[in-house]
């Protein structure tokens, strides 16, 4: 499967091509660089919380997530208990998933804890490979890589759970730490991370 052109005459893949949501997302956020905290761990969180989900499902849940997870504050969500997974257990508006839950609070946690050691930031961002994927279809767009291999054990060394290889890069792709826009499409090379080419 390679890009579609759209009614604008831009190319995008297929996924980003169907529903308004996607696109605008795929136009303006996706595989765009994230280096703060707090968007570093609202992605993360996302991420988990996707796994065996669309995520067209995640990001019309996304407000509602913002709101629940106290706007990703990494600090704000370190602190909560008992009550509060009980809160968005009940909470319609995200996905009711308790070992999710319990995973992205824990995950509050480990991010405070890395502070001590240069941050979540400098820790997801120092897995940058030295080349990135040149895909022309969706086909020749890997699922994971070594460097995200290698992150997930380093996530889950510090105490992070819901961080296995094929997520972690998913969350590089997002973040722009690797650009699998295909070859072509009108965001390759937009990050200023990587080239078009």
């Amino acid at each position: 499967m390679g890009l579609v052109i759209g009614d604008d005459g831009l190319a995008r893949p297929p996924w980003a091509a169907r529903d308004p949501l996607l696109r605008d997302y795929y136009d303006s956020e996706w595989g765009m660089p994230v280096r703060d905290e707090r968007g570093l761990f609202e992605r993360l969180s996302l991420e988990a919380f996707q796994s065996g989900l669309s995520w067209v499902t995640i990001l019309r849940k996304r407000p509602a997530f913002r709101e629940a997870f106290s706007g990703f504050n990494p600090d704000a969500v370190a602190g909560f208990g008992d009550k509060d997974v009980e809160r968005l257990m009940a909470n319609a508006g995200i996905v009711r998933n308790r070992a999710k839950i319990l995973a992205t609070i824990g995950n509050a946690r480990a991010t405070v804890a890395l502070r001590e050691s240069g941050g979540l930031s400098d820790l997801v961002w120092s897995f940058q490979p030295e080349e990135s994927p040149r895909p022309r279809s969706l086909e020749e767009i890997p699922s994971q890589s070594s460097e995200s291999v290698a992150l997930s054990k380093a996530l889950r060394a510090r105490g992070f759970r819901f961080v296995g290889p094929t997520t972690m890069f998913a969350l590089m792709e997002a973040v722009g730490i690797v650009d699998t826009h295909l070859l072509g499409s009108h965001r390759r090379g937009t990050s200023g991370v990587w080239p078009a080419g």
